[in-house]
């Protein structure tokens, strides 16, 4: 279910200021102390995390990371709503989780009307390079998404996906 979200909020604009400027820090310097300020960011985060540099994300409070989730180079969090990623998830180089959306008509874009969305990703998931997973999609434990795919839905546990939009491919062992 979609949220109306405004992100012209002082308070948003504001926080979202003081987390650009976090994910800056790291992207610069990767380090331990870099990466610590952006976990202090994030809503949960649990132990073992890795990030690579290009991380971004908009507010950090609203991302939820389990145990060991290893995140690629260059990947984006527009965490208007929640991202909640389970234990042992491996995210490929560019992966994109995206929880805002827009009104498709275009008089009710001139309103600047957003809606949020939240992303759910199981235990033990892989998302291939280049992926894209779109507000409202959740993705079961143990699924693998492959690179390039287009995440718009709900998909099974145990299953492979691939594609615009991603579609079930088999089950996995």
């Amino acid at each position: 279910m979609a949220n109306e979200f405004n992100s012209l909020q002082s308070e948003l604009i504001e926080q979202r200021n003081r987390v650009h400027h976090a994910c800056r820090l790291f992207n610069q310097s990767p380090s331990k102390g870099n990466l610590k300020r952006l976990q202090k960011l994030f809503g949960l985060c649990g132990e073992q995390l890795f990030i690579e540099s290009g991380f971004h994300c908009d507010y950090g409070d609203r991302i939820s990371l389990g145990n060991r989730v290893y995140i690629n180079l260059n990947c984006t969090f527009i965490d208007g709503g929640n991202i909640t990623i389970g234990d042992d998830a491996l995210l490929g180089p560019g992966v994109q989780i995206l929880t805002i959306n827009h009104p498709l008509s275009p008089a009710e874009r001139l309103n600047k009307t957003s809606y949020a969305s939240d992303v759910v990703i199981g235990n033990n998931v892989w998302i291939g390079a280049a992926s894209v997973i779109l507000p409202g999609a959740s993705i079961g434990d143990g699924a693998v998404v492959g690179a390039a795919s287009v995440v718009t839905g709900s998909l099974e546990a145990n299953s492979l996906y691939i594609g615009n939009p991603a579609r079930k491919v088999r089950a996995l062992d």
